[in-house]
C-alpha cells in the first residue's frame, strides 16, 4: 500500500511540474503555443484558468496523499535490516540491604 502512495505522489508531482512550466503569469507561455491553441476561446480566457485550477488541485492532492500515506506506514517497522536493540540492556544491580539509602532517617517535620 505504501508503494501505491509513492507512485501516486510521484505522478502528481510530475503533473504539477508540467502545469507550472506551461503557465505564464501574463497568460501566454506555452499554453498558447501547444497545437495552435490560443489562450482565448470564444473571447474568454480559459486556458490559464484551467492551468491554475489544475495546479491547485495537484498541490492539494500531493498534500493529502502525503498525509494519508502516514496512516498506512507500519508503526513498529524499522528501515534497516537488523533489529533495533537486539540485546536487552543490562540492568543495574539491586542495592545491598545495608546501603545508606535504606538506613537514612525520615526528615523531621
Amino acid at each position: 500500500m505504501t508503494y501505491l502512495f509513492l507512485v501516486l505522489i510521484i505522478i502528481a508531482s510530475v503533473a504539477i511540474g508540467l502545469f507550472i512550466l506551461i503557465q505564464n503569469p501574463k497568460g501566454g507561455g506555452l499554453a498558447g503555443n501547444i497545437a495552435g491553441f490560443n489562450s482565448q476561446f470564444m473571447g474568454v480566457k480559459q486556458t490559464t484558468d484551467v492551468l491554475e485550477k489544475g495546479t491547485w488541485v495537484m498541490a492539494i492532492a500531493i498534500a493529502l496523499l502525503c498525509l494519508f500515506s502516514a496512516f498506512f506506514i507500519p508503526a513498529g517497522k524499522s528501515s534497516s535490516r537488523e533489529p533495533v536493540n537486539a540485546r536487552p540492556a543490562a540492568t543495574a544491580p539491586a542495592p545491598a540491604s545495608g546501603s545508606p539509602l535504606q538506613n537514612t532517617p525520615a526528615p523531621a517535620k
